[in-house]
């Protein structure tokens, strides 16, 4: 028999492959297709950063690693444009762990604060370099085969991988943190120190979940390349992204399964729906700090933190309850038997 939780999970994913079947409007289409690019990236970033405690900021290194190896394989083997280029996703994910490998050996030789700071340093060392570097076409960009899809059409592929990338990730970020690996990095965050006194071999543990964290990541730039038929650095890397899938990681709940994923859902599809609805494309900044200020001081840990610790609460207050009210209570608290 399925868990509970089981359950609302099968129906999560059936809603989503619901969505663009029943509400066939392609502009909803769009919001639903990005919305589901950083909510996979999210939960990719949490696997590592949320485990583990290491705050990283130069996601966006990984992100656009990926779109550009999209492009550059897709031109210079002169592709079809069509469906054969969603092979190509996954190869960007691969690129990206590639480039995370050393950058993790690098950075995750210091704790946690300088690491923030050497990630940030990469990230701008990457953004620098896809500006001026010839083969990346400078800040012109690069355009991909271009994709004659129907408009009405154009967005449903796009979206059905991308939740095929969200189910992969959710899957394998629950898979490792029920794993001794998991358990691991879970060590590191509580206690570093301690973790590496009982045997945990610390570096490499942190090396393997930032590359491993990396695949997704570079998988969804390599999807993003492709459905917008042009990349420009300033686009894929954008410290935007970086800041944005670590918030709604936050605002959902972090080092949470689904803290991330909804954390995502709420602000990217907030985000898109209000720059489509207004002209003014900051808007939704507006909505983003309302909205971590009451997490801030309401729900610091979080959506999901907040809301399981009030069930468990309530479900405890009615536990007692029913104990104080049921035959023989009286006796049990006096610590007599009844007869």
């Amino acid at each position: 028999m399925l868990q509970k939780k089981n359950l609302w999970w099968l129906v999560a994913v059936a809603a989503f492959a619901a969505f663009p079947l029943l509400i066939t409007n392609p502009t909803y289409t769009s919001i639903g297709f990005f919305t589901l690019i950083y909510m996979a990236c999210a939960s990719s970033w949490n696997m590592f950063s949320g485990y583990s405690g290491y705050i990283a900021l130069g996601s966006a290194v990984f992100y656009g690693t990926g779109a550009y190896a999209m492009s550059l394989i897709s031109i210079h083997a002169n592709m079809a444009p069509g469906a054969a280029m969603f092979w190509l996703v996954p190869v960007g994910g691969v690129v990206a762990m590639l480039i995370a490998l050393p950058f993790g050996w690098i950075a995750l030789r210091v704790r946690r604060h300088t690491f923030v700071v050497i990630t940030i340093a990469v990230f701008f060392i990457f953004q620098l370099g896809a500006s001026n570097f010839s083969f990346t076409g400078g800040t012109s960009g690069l355009a991909l085969p271009f994709i004659t899809w129907d408009a009405s059409y154009y967005f449903v592929p796009f979206y059905f991988v991308a939740l095929g990338i969200v189910i992969f990730i959710a899957i394998l970020s629950a898979a490792v943190r029920r794993s001794r690996f998991g358990l691991q990095l879970l060590a590191i965050r509580d206690d570093e120190d301690r973790a590496l006194g009982l045997g945990v071999k610390v570096t490499s543990v942190k090396i393997v979940g930032f590359t491993l964290s990396a695949f997704t990541v570079g998988m969804c730039g390599a999807l993003y390349a492709m459905e917008q038929g042009q990349i420009y650095p300033q686009f894929v890397f954008t410290p935007v992204f970086d800041v944005s899938i670590a918030l709604m990681t936050f605002l959902g709940g972090l080092g949470t399964l689904t803290g991330p994923l909804l954390g995502a859902l709420i602000l990217e599809s907030s985000q898109q729906w209000l720059t489509i609805s207004f002209s003014n494309g900051s808007l939704y900044l507006i909505l983003f700090g309302a909205l971590f200020l009451i997490v801030i001081l309401f729900m610091p840990q979080g959506i999901v933190v907040y809301v399981r610790d009030r069930v468990n609460k309530k479900a405890d207050l009615a536990r007692v309850a029913s104990a104080a009210t049921s035959p023989g209570s009286d006796a049990v608290l006096s610590g007599s038997t009844p007869s």
